[in-house]
């Protein structure tokens, strides 16, 4: 304390300008940290960003949050970007079907406003991708699934796919319903995914509420919230925000001090929040800070793909839609978010992209021009004015069996420092809610180990 009898200044150091960074940041300078948010890129956002092509601001890859992304909304909210946004009025996904003895077929995965679990029966009554037997046992592995908890430690050492065939749900059920979005969720398919983070997708989103699994997109580049407007965020909480600026170590210079060192200078802190990729906190972690600091090495990696088509006319009049019988996943309509003036943009995100993350951009466009032809048939009379990619080679953490024993929290062994980012121990998979939940938890331990009174942001925690 001050002679006055004031809380005695502190100084925080946050590291990394991703989601979780941003969000520690604010959360500590809210609660009257000084704090200093390092960045090495020039910008902020993480793995969630925009760049300029021509005269087009693109996005690395489509990012997508559910209504129950209670975390994700409140950084939109603080930041002021909830309009730019928006959720829809109710969960409605286009589903086109390739892969039918009668041609192409669009069904669709919607929901009503009757309670839980009704909300999704009659979708599910007239989803045409399935048969009738098939669709009457995913009500009932839905029921089984909603009586598992995610917070069952147990359940991390069983894959998801191997659950799904104990409970009656055959290939062409994975594959047409439960990985068509637990691939988008998980960025894994159902053998390679983690049961627990499997159960926490789907109860939260399907299983919570009759809203919760209504989806919410960027109407604008993501680089106007998550860096121009999150800046403004910043500057007004009063931190100091450093791009560019990488950062060499993190040393202990006491009990609970800390000097932080970059390229061009030196910071003392009482709070380091490391909130970087699992391998570059593993760099930076000092000796002593995790019992078995190699674990973060474990946490396995899982790429994302985004391929970028430009037509000189029309060929979607939806702004999204899911493709089953075909290598493409998801398709988005970028033109308006882009500042594309003539023709349009789709955006084609392909998770668990391993077996294509490296091919040539010339064999990609052999794979997916055709295969928007026959998804899209006015495709076919369109002229294709630019194709690109984008790739994201660890976009996620893997959500493999067992990655929840080696997920940390966010405390660590050494007074002072903590850990953020969506690949700890959130109980979330590795997606945009995952990393604002991390640095509510971050922000929160550092806060709480100084005695400062403070709020959790989000009811459900309170």
């Amino acid at each position: 304390m001050t002679a006055t009898g004031t809380p005695e200044p502190r100084r925080a150091v946050v590291i990394g300008g991703g989601l979780a960074g941003v969000t520690a940041a604010l959360r500590l300078a809210d609660a009257g940290i000084g704090v200093t948010l390092l960045e090495s890129r020039p910008r902020l956002g993480g793995l969630a960003f925009s760049f300029r092509r021509g005269g087009l601001t693109v996005d690395n890859g489509q990012h997508v949050y559910l209504r129950c992304c209670t975390a994700y909304r409140w950084f939109l909210e603080r930041v002021g970007g909830e309009r730019l946004a928006p959720v829809q009025d109710r969960l409605d996904v286009p589903v086109v079907d390739l892969d039918r003895p009668e041609g192409r077929r669009l069904g669709r995965i919607r929901r009503n406003a009757l309670p839980v679990p009704l909300h999704l029966a009659a979708g599910l009554a007239a989803y045409p991708h399935l048969s009738l037997a098939e669709r009457a046992s995913v009500g009932r592995a839905a029921l089984a699934l909603g009586r598992l908890d995610p917070a069952d430690p147990a359940l991390d050492g069983i894959d998801f796919a191997t659950w799904l065939r104990r409970h009656g749900q055959s290939r062409r059920t994975i594959e047409a319903l439960w990985d068509l979005v637990g691939v988008a969720t998980l960025n894994a398919t159902a053998p390679n995914a983690s049961l627990q983070l499997a159960a926490m997708v789907f109860k939260t989103g399907l299983l919570s509420e009759p809203g919760a699994a209504d989806i919410g997109w960027a109407r604008v580049p993501l680089g106007e919230i998550h860096d121009t407007l999150a800046r403004k965020a910043l500057t007004a909480a009063g931190v100091r925000t450093e791009t560019a600026a990488r950062v060499r170590t993190v040393t202990g210079t006491g009990p609970g001090r800390w000097q932080v060192v970059t390229d061009g200078e030196r910071l003392d802190a009482d709070i380091v929040v490391l909130a970087v990729a699992q391998r570059d906190a593993h760099a930076l972690l000092p000796q002593g800070a995790l019992d078995n600091p190699g674990r973060l090495l474990d946490i396995g990696t899982a790429p994302i793909l985004n391929v970028h088509v430009l037509y000189d006319r029309p060929v979607l009049r939806r702004p999204f839609f899911a493709a089953l019988g075909s290598p493409v996943q998801w398709v988005f309509d970028r033109t308006e978010a882009s500042g594309l003036k003539d023709g349009q943009y789709l955006a084609l995100s392909q998770s668990a992209a391993e077996a294509e993350i490296d091919a040539p951009v010339a064999e990609l466009r052999e794979t997916y021009l055709p295969e928007l032809e026959r998804l899209l048939p006015p495709a076919r009379h369109a002229r294709v004015t630019d194709f690109f990619v984008t790739r994201e080679r660890t976009a996620t953490f893997a959500p493999a069996p067992g990655v929840g024993a080696l997920r940390p929290g966010a405390s660590t062994r050494a007074p002072g420092l903590y850990l953020a980012g969506a690949w700890t121990a959130t109980g979330w998979p590795a997606t945009m809610e995952g990393a604002v939940r991390s640095g509510f938890t971050a922000a929160g331990a550092a806060l709480s180990a100084l005695g400062r009174p403070h709020e959790h942001p989000l009811k459900e925690a309170a």
